[in-house]
């Protein structure tokens, strides 16, 4: 036999530190994962759809298209719009935020 292979085969001999303690060390790895990614979006996503399903009538909103509109009918699953003049449905999942009406013009 080859001498590397014979050196590998010594190093990989029983003697080191057992498997669960490797495995210990993505305990705190998922723990840091948890509270700085998936725990602050959970919270974020749970204000946003708080905040869609309080829409009432009058508020203005921001469709995921990017269309300024104001509410004229809310249903439990649809929304009617008022885009000045045009009045459409959407589904209410679909509304990106509820800003406040008014505002100052942009350029002019």
């Amino acid at each position: 036999m080859d001498s590397t292979l014979l050196l590998a085969l010594a190093a990989a001999a029983p003697g080191g530190a057992p498997a669960w303690t490797q495995l210990l060390m993505f305990v705190p790895l998922l723990l840091i994962f948890y509270f700085l990614i998936i725990r602050p979006q959970q919270r974020q996503m749970k204000a946003h759809k708080a905040k869609i399903d309080a829409v009432k009538r009058g508020d203005q909103v921001v469709t995921g298209g990017g269309l300024v509109a104001k509410v004229t009918k809310v249903d439990d699953i649809y929304v009617e719009l008022d885009l000045g003049g045009a009045k459409v449905r959407a589904v209410k999942a679909t509304l990106s935020d509820v800003v406040q009406p008014g505002g100052a013009p942009a350029n002019d």
